[in-house]
């Protein structure tokens, strides 16, 4: 009898270990600033990024990625947690990620269902309440930073081994990820490792290496929408953010600007090819799923703006590839123009993992995509700005031929305004059509309304997301909002009442 009861502890034994072999190792890469059109996979000729395109002629390559909030701390918590900045309450000014809602992000659902946990590089936000160091105790590896972090690889605590070989820290993530992946295999269990760069955000200092990739090239190919110029037909409150107002070297030096920028991203590209070499020489690349996005876009002087924040185009719009070699080579090479939005990422690798997608999370998997690119996983997106100063907040919706934007500030003499970009004629939004459109004008209002009632229903309290409801009601007079406007900057401490019951945790469909 117990040789039987030990023969079937051994089965079980070896029954666990086959099925933690099955599931996926899922790798998430993670760049910062980084715009939808820098990659040679989407047509650039001029950035040099082998990996990265190799990476897309492998997997799907997605058209039409945006980030509903394009600031890096927030998006950043959508990443993680699924859900929409007001529902998280994570942004500069406005607070950092409640415990209670980072035990429902990807990382920690993946680590409870058994998956060996990493990650690298530049966090984005804090867990509320706690030092910085608390992020060691959630995940089996962590050479996470605080703040910015430093290109500088010495810089980073959790790097410092790294430092004489790879002296830029963007290599040095690839290391690390190279030894975490070692690490992982040996521990019998599938793996889930997040990689989030530094890269290209500024200050634009790139690893001379790939500066050096550059050498001889004095002049880059401007975008369409170039220029001050082209901004003009855009709203007044649109001139009054930080992407109109700093960052102006993309309008004075634009060659140099861009120089830097695109050998940032070769760095992360280097970076990326050390990572894809890893799993070649530990056998793994035949399980192992890779997701590369980044934190928002980014203006690159497009109508005359830097930075990101702004619901346009190039600053809200960001690269997005998976890949997942389970799948047979006729599926490789293949382009999505579906919508997809930062919030995917977490119901995205929950679902790679063979976890149940919560209901509560505003984002959805973008799995059935990999198979079928021409399925439709959102017949819209919203966009939202609840950071800097007040003027310049917006939101906006976004479907695969139009978007709206909706203005509301009416400080020093401006108008509300309402804009409509037909996105499938007017790619580089050059026009707004808002009164040459009444009828789809009033479709993307009613949409627009279904937005704003779930983010009056669900919103987290006491991170002051309160008043945006009322400030996105087109209804109400400006009388009623102004005293509501408040700018978001993280300058000054936010006032946080003790928070009652979270609407943040109510379920919400779409």
């Amino acid at each position: 009898m117990k040789k039987i009861g030990l023969l079937l502890i051994c089965c079980l034994i070896k029954l666990t270990s086959v099925n933690a072999q099955e599931k996926p190792n899922i790798i998430f890469l993670f760049s910062d600033d980084q715009t939808i059109h820098t990659l040679g996979a989407y047509g650039n000729k001029e950035i040099i990024t082998p990996n990265l395109d190799k990476l897309a002629g492998m997997g799907v390559r997605f058209t039409n990625h945006y980030n509903t909030t394009s600031i890096c701390m927030a998006s950043r918590a959508c990443v993680m947690t699924g859900l929409y900045e007001y529902r998280h309450g994570t942004n500069f000014g406005h607070g950092d990620l409640e415990k209670e809602l980072f035990q429902e992000s990807y990382t920690n659902k993946l680590r409870e269902a058994g998956y060996y946990t990493g990650f690298v590089g530049k966090t984005g936000f804090n867990i509320e309440g706690q030092k910085f160091d608390a992020f060691d105790r959630e995940f089996d590896e962590f050479a996470g930073g605080p703040g910015q972090t430093s290109y500088i690889t010495a810089s980073n605590k959790k790097l410092v081994k790294y430092a004489k070989e790879y002296p830029h820290a963007t290599r040095a993530n690839g290391a690390w990820a190279k030894d975490f992946m070692k690490n992982a295999k040996a521990t019998g269990k599938p793996f889930c490792m997040s990689v989030s760069f530094k890269a290209p955000h500024r200050p634009t200092t790139p690893d001379p290496i790939d500066l050096k990739r550059y050498k001889g090239r004095t002049k880059f190919t401007k975008p369409v929408n170039y220029g001050v110029e082209n901004g003009e037909h855009l709203s007044a409150q649109s001139h009054t953010s930080r992407a109109a107002l700093q960052y102006r070297y993309w309008m004075t030096d634009y060659d140099n600007t861009v120089k830097d920028y695109y050998a940032l991203i070769s760095g992360v590209d280097a970076a990326v090819g050390m990572i894809l070499e890893g799993l070649k020489e530990l056998g793994l690349e035949k399980n192992t799923i890779i997701i590369f996005t980044s934190d928002n876009g980014y203006n690159c002087g497009a109508h005359g703006f830097a930075g990101k924040v702004l619901p346009y185009e190039e600053g809200s719009k960001s690269p997005l590839l998976i890949y997942d070699p389970r799948l047979p080579k006729k599926y490789n090479s293949k382009v999505s123009d579906a919508l997809t939005t930062n919030v995917d990422m977490a119901a995205t690798i929950i679902d790679f993992s063979g976890l149940s997608v919560s209901n509560k999370m505003d984002g959805k998997s973008l799995v059935p995509l990999l198979k079928n690119p021409k399925k439709e996983i959102h017949k819209s997106v919203p966009l939202f700005n609840f950071w800097g100063v007040a003027e310049a907040h917006s939101m906006a919706i976004v479907t695969k031929e139009w978007k709206y934007v909706y203005w509301y500030s009416e400080s020093n003499g401006m108008k509300p305004i309402e804009e409509l970009f037909h996105l499938k004629k007017d790619a580089f939004e050059m026009q707004n059509v808002a009164e040459k459109n009444p009828n789809v004008l009033a479709e993307m209002k009613l949409i627009y309304a279904v937005e704003l009632k779930a983010m009056k229903e669900t919103l987290i309290e006491g991170h002051g997301y309160n008043e945006y409801p009322i400030l996105f009601d087109q209804n109400i007079d400006w009388n009623k909002k102004k005293s509501l406007a408040k700018n978001y900057d993280g300058t000054k401490d936010r006032k946080k009442g003790k928070p009652s019951k979270k609407k943040g945790n109510k379920t919400k469909k779409h």
